[in-house]
């Protein structure tokens, strides 16, 4: 009997470590595609980050972009954007087609945060299903907040 619940043991072990090793080859190489250049210093633009500084340039310059705030709606309470093209999803509805459909792929998309953790995952995911148009607000609300605060109040 002891043999018989060790060799189930043996064998359950040896199926899930299989299974830890296997991955999604195609999702793997799309990642390899989408990260490959991101070397030296550029890695930042390579990977699709913009920063608080040119953010807030763009929207000075009036240029035609879209924030995507992915807060929940209690974060968004608080404080958020006040710009003509903005887009108030929460990370858990984000990926839902209605959602998917909203967010344009005719120009910039910057995808923001509180840290910038939660809309680089959410960036990174975009651009692999082919939103090429999408960066991420590099360090979130808390950088672009620091910037604007000493530097657009003049």
């Amino acid at each position: 009997m002891k043999k018989v619940v060790n060799m189930t043991l043996l064998c359950a072990l040896l199926g899930l470590s299989s299974q830890a090793i296997a991955y999604d080859a195609k999702l793997a190489q799309g990642f390899n595609e989408q990260f490959s250049h991101a070397k030296g210093k550029t890695v930042g633009k390579d990977i699709g980050l913009i920063s608080a500084e040119g953010f807030v340039k763009q929207l000075q310059n009036n240029a035609s972009i879209t924030a995507v705030d992915i807060r929940t709606p209690e974060e968004r309470q608080v404080f958020g954007l006040a710009m003509k093209d903005q887009l108030n999803i929460s990370l858990d509805e984000l990926f839902t087609p209605e959602n998917l459909d909203k967010i344009p792929t005719d120009k910039p998309v910057v995808i923001v945060c509180k840290s910038g953790a939660r809309a680089m995952a959410a960036g990174t995911a975009l651009r692999q299903l082919g939103f090429d148009n999408v960066k991420v607000l590099k360090g979130g609300y808390s950088k672009l907040s620091s910037y604007v605060g000493p530097n657009i109040a003049k």
